[in-house]
């Protein structure tokens, strides 16, 4: 295999005992915490074993055992409470973990479904087949399924839609080493582009364990203590373990956290030693020497190495000889050496997991934990002449590239080895200054409400125990990993204090059906582009500061306006001058800030349904549809901004609380006064001369009708602006309207731009004089769209509050980006937010700045499951009782034995079966063939999706619903296939079919 540049470990998920996850790991190891306790009560009684001698059953009472080990979230997976109990526990253990593991690779589990991604467990022997398979009468396709040792890697990759290799290697206390060098193998080979790698070992009955005692291999006390002169066999233990490898091209491309490097790997065989369970030294040399040249590294530059360390005599002296042979040569400093089994115990089929997780987070944090029971040094070993030393206390690595092997032999004499490097270091940033960090989006998405809830509360413990930083990093590795579910919540906060206090009181506060949202298809929203009379000094300056791609938009603005300004627009509006925003310079202002608004929220993916905009908004309306180019629009702008200008003082506007026949007769008597807009059924604008416009506020008045005099330059929407239609109708003449790409409604017409009406120079000349009829267009908006959410583009509100007078419908939602003087990027963010809770999917990398967030690779605590369910096996027995029963028993308890056949048909509730007896009878039979409660088998409730039937269980389906439904007759599989969307429209069908059977 070439390795090149190596393969990356960008990924890790582990438990192993008092070590519920990665970090609780780490944490033991630095503390050279001890795993070992006392068997749990419901694995077996070492007191019922009197054929085994006191030594025996020593070594049998103690050992190290998870926390936990029969939890299993199946209702997350989807797999049926039968299939669940009938599953290997160890299966269960690794789809927590590969999803845990995918989520610390920075990638959204889900995402994954549908590639190539390859799976390689290491598992050893099969002790839950051994304790089930053996009772024929209880066979059943899910057990037969749920013990199979290649399951392990399978089921992995069927409940995540991976399509890659998929293989369990039994290698004995090599596998999951082993599964390691395989997949690095799919990688460097092309097969895949990621890879699970890993393996899982559960300690279900005592027999191996005897199996140690009688090769003279097991500790009494039930721990091993590598290269201790206490040394005296093996204590067994489990866990769990799984990595996500990715070639190190990729991940750095990626921008991907890496732990540390896998630089070569190597497995070879002991052949014809002097016995088939005895080590041989020389196939280990060989191994060793083999992973460093495919490394490219020579022994001696390996600082540390994470030896097999099983603390049996002979493993230990020949293990240490060979790596003497080889570590030890030319090199000033011995070769520390260590091994975690002195923590945990012989967690056999995971053992190579273990020791890899640990040199990966040892050169991630850059210290080798102490070596438990190296005080007790075994002199046997001769380890100082051999260039080696055990690890006292925790060693700090130096600066720069470090090296480090793992070592992992087998039983039958499968040996592999491992020479992983540190990660290399980010490049250092090029900018000569920091961007400031804006707010973030944190997201978190969970399978029901109650579980968003649980993980809420994980999360918020998880960041207050952070130092207080700038949230948006974290917040957008939460968007990276923590999507894709049906349930959604999300906040925004600037920094992790913040962001902790609105996680706790998300966690805390109300019902979780008021915290988590499911959305059932994406929003539909329409962009309300602001006119004149929204400027002020400064406007936007604060987004501008803090989003990156409002940056990037409105600089494109800017470029697009000097040509046509001869000044910078965006320089006036940082500045909060005054200037900016007045004269001629107010209209291509407020486009500058619409069209950048506008873009930067199409960027994150934030795409109209429609478009509106109010008087010189319509301009930016038209760019956002593609109906004009930023150029010609600028042009155009810029043009009708100096033409407004320049035309004679005198003229003036005036808003009215009354609609238009309230004000017929007094524009009547007022022939320079126009009606301007017409916003709302009691929001009117006026425009025309100052004395006219003076002289009927003064009636309003007095008709205690409010009116606002509008302070504009001139008479706007009105004959008065006819001196400069020719040549704002020049203007325009230059530029090439295009069809809409997106529904314009225009406020010119008060309805649906039609496909043959264009917005050409005749239509911007007219426009201009022309009243708004934003009230006429909005409702025809809601009409033909029926928009979920209006978003206002402008900076500051000016449309919405008329939409909320207009008589919309009450379901539609107000949103904008920036509301006023005071908005930065946290109203920008929370708009993103409250889209996402309601169905869109953003392209949440846009909306943060990458010189804040780039390489930051932030870690987020894994995905919490649920424990409510847990499966476990009866206790195995001693051979000189009678055995009772040995089956899988969920707690809680199921309606029938998770193993068993389908009993007979089972009473359903009366009220339900008078009410409509077919649906009685299939949720009946769905909860009898699934082992579900009734309660959860609802009319809504998916086969596939939810309930996780596949094809054996809908053959069983079939016959139960044929034992309770006798007057249907036999109904073909084909029949029923296009009937079984979920439980109800399976109901309607057969309904359907026993209507049809009493006709014929």
């Amino acid at each position: 295999m070439a390795y090149g540049d190596g393969v990356a470990i960008v990924g890790i998920d582990c438990a192993f005992p008092l070590a519920r996850d990665t970090d609780a790991y780490w944490e033991l190891l630095l503390r050279g915490g001890d795993a070992i306790g006392d068997v749990p009560t419901e694995r077996w009684d070492p007191a019922t074993f009197p054929a085994a001698d006191g030594a025996a059953r020593a070594g049998l009472a103690r050992g190290g055992f998870l926390d936990g080990a029969d939890v299993f979230d199946n209702d997350f997976f989807s797999v049926p409470p039968r299939e669940a109990a009938a599953m290997d526990p160890q299966q269960r253990l690794l789809l927590h973990s590969a999803w845990r593991a995918v989520e610390d690779s920075g990638v959204a589990p889900g995402s994954l479904a549908g590639s190539g991604t390859g799976v390689y467990v290491g598992v050893m022997g099969g002790e839950w087949g051994r304790l089930h398979l053996g009772d024929y009468d209880r066979v059943t396709p899910q057990l037969g399924a749920g013990s199979s040792a290649g399951m392990t890697a399978n089921r992995i990759s069927y409940q995540l839609g991976f399509t890659g290799p998929s293989m369990a290697v039994d290698t004995a206390c090599s596998s999951s080493l082993v599964a390691v060098h395989l997949g690095v193998g799919a990688l460097l080979s092309g097969e895949c582009d990621t890879v699970l790698a890993g393996g899982v070992n559960l300690v279900m009955s005592p027999a191996l364990g005897l199996v140690y005692h009688q090769l003279g291999l097991a500790a009494a006390d039930g721990r091993c203590k590598p290269f201790s002169a206490l040394a005296d066999g093996i204590g067994r233990s489990e866990g769990v373990g799984l990595v996500v490898l990715r070639r190190l091209s990729d991940a750095v491309a990626d921008g991907q956290r890496i732990y540390a490097v896998i630089r070569g790997t190597a497995v070879n065989q002991d052949g014809r030693s002097n016995g088939i369970t005895a080590p041989n030294r020389w196939s280990q040399e060989q191994v060793v020497a083999t992973a460093c040249k495919r490394a490219g590294v020579e022994p001696r530059e390996v600082t540390f190495v994470e030896a097999h360390g099983t603390g049996t005599a002979l493993g230990d002296t020949i293990e240490c000889a060979a790596l003497g042979s080889l570590h030890g040569e030319g090199r000033a400093e011995p070769c520390a050496i260590g091994s975690v089994k002195g923590n945990l115990g012989h967690t056999e089929g995971a053992a190579g997991i273990a020791g890899l997780i640990k040199v990966a987070l040892a050169l991630h944090h850059r210290i080798v934990p102490a070596s438990r029971f190296a005080d007790r040094e075994n002199p046997q070993l001769r380890l100082a002449q051999r260039g080696l030393r055990l690890l006292k206390s925790p060693l700090r690595l130096p600066p720069g590239p470090v090296v480090a092997g793992l070592s992992s032999f087998g039983m039958g004499g499968t040996n592999a080895h491992a020479v992983l490097g540190s990660a290399p270091r980010p490049a250092p940033r090029t900018t000569a200054k920091r961007a400031r960090p804006g707010a973030g989006v944190f997201t978190l998405t969970a399978d029901t409400p109650g579980a968003l809830i649980r993980n809420l509360t994980e999360q918020a413990d998880a960041v207050a125990r952070r130092p207080r930083t700038a949230a948006a990093a974290l917040c957008r590795q939460s968007n990276r990993v923590k999507t894709g579910l049906p349930y959604r919540f999300a906040v925004t906060a600037r920094d992790t204090e913040e962001l902790a206090a609105a996680l706790r009181e998300a966690a805390a506060g109300g019902l979780p059906e008021q915290v988590a949202h499911r959305p059932w298809s994406r929003p539909s929203v329409a962009f309300l582009f602001t006119g004149q009379g929204a400027q002020y000094a400064g406007m936007t300056a604060g987004l501008y500061r803090e989003s990156a791609a409002y940056r990037q938009h409105l600089d494109a603005a800017d470029a697009a306006l000097l040509p046509y300004v001869d000044t910078s627009v965006r320089d006036l509006l940082l500045a909060g001058d005054e200037r900016g925003v007045a004269g001629d310079l107010t209209q291509p202002a407020l486009f500058a800030v619409a069209y950048a608004l506008a873009a930067t929220l199409t960027a994150f993916g934030i795409r109209p349904a429609a478009v509106l905009g109010h008087s010189v908004g319509e301009f930016a309306a038209a760019v956002t549809a593609g109906v004009l180019t930023l150029d010609e629009a600028a042009h155009l702008v810029a043009a009708r901004g100096r033409l407004m200008h320049g035309l004679p003082e005198g003229g003036a506007m005036l808003s009215v609380q009354a609609g238009p026949d309230a004000l017929r007769q007094l524009l009547a008597e007022e022939p320079q006064a126009h009606i301007a807009a017409l916003n709302g059924p009691r929001d009117t604008v006026l425009s025309g001369t100052a004395e006219a416009l003076a002289r009927i506020a003064e009636t309003l008045e007095e008709a205690q009708v409010r009116a606002r005099d509008l302070q504009a330059p001139a008479a706007f929407h009105s004959p008065l602006v006819r001196p400069v239609l020719d040549r704002l109708r020049a203007a325009a003449g230059s530029t090439e309207p295009r069809t809409p790409e997106i529904p314009v409604f225009s406020t010119r017409y008060g309805r649906l731009l039609a496909d043959t009406e264009r917005m050409d120079a005749e239509y911007w000349a007219a426009q201009a004089e022309s009243p708004v009829l934003f009230a006429d267009a909005l409702a025809d908006l809601e009409t033909v769209c029926a928009p979920t959410h209006l978003v206002e583009i402008g900076p500051r509100p000016q449309l919405l509050p008329l939409a909320g007078r207009a008589g919309l419908a009450t379901s539609v939602e107000f949103l904008h980006p920036a509301p006023g003087p005071e908005a930065g990027g946290s109203e920008l963010a929370e708009l993103v937010a409250q889209l996402y809770r309601t169905g869109l999917d953003p392209d949440w990398e846009r909306l943060y700045d990458p010189e804040v967030t780039a390489g930051s690779g932030e870690k987020l605590r894994g995905y919490s499951f649920s424990t409510a369910h847990r499966y476990w096996t009866a206790p195995p027995a001693p051979r000189t009782e009678q055995a009772p029963e040995a089956r899988p028993a969920a707690t809680p308890p199921r309606p029938t034995s998770p193993l068993a056949e389908p009993a007979e048909p089972a009473t359903t509730d009366p009220v339900s079966r008078d009410r409509d007896p077919v649906l009685a009878a299939v949720i009946d039979a769905v909860a009898e063939v699934g082992s579900y409660p009734l309660e959860q088998v609802v009319h809504s409730a998916r086969f596939y999706e939810d309930l996780g039937f596949d094809s054996v269980m809908i053959m069983q389906l079939k016959d139960r619903i044929e034992a309770r439904l006798p007057h249907l007759g036999e109904v073909s599989v084909q029949q029923l296939l296009p009937a079984l969307r979920s439980v109800g429209t399976l109901a309607q069908f057969l309904g359907g079919h026993l209507t049809e059977g009493v006709r014929a």
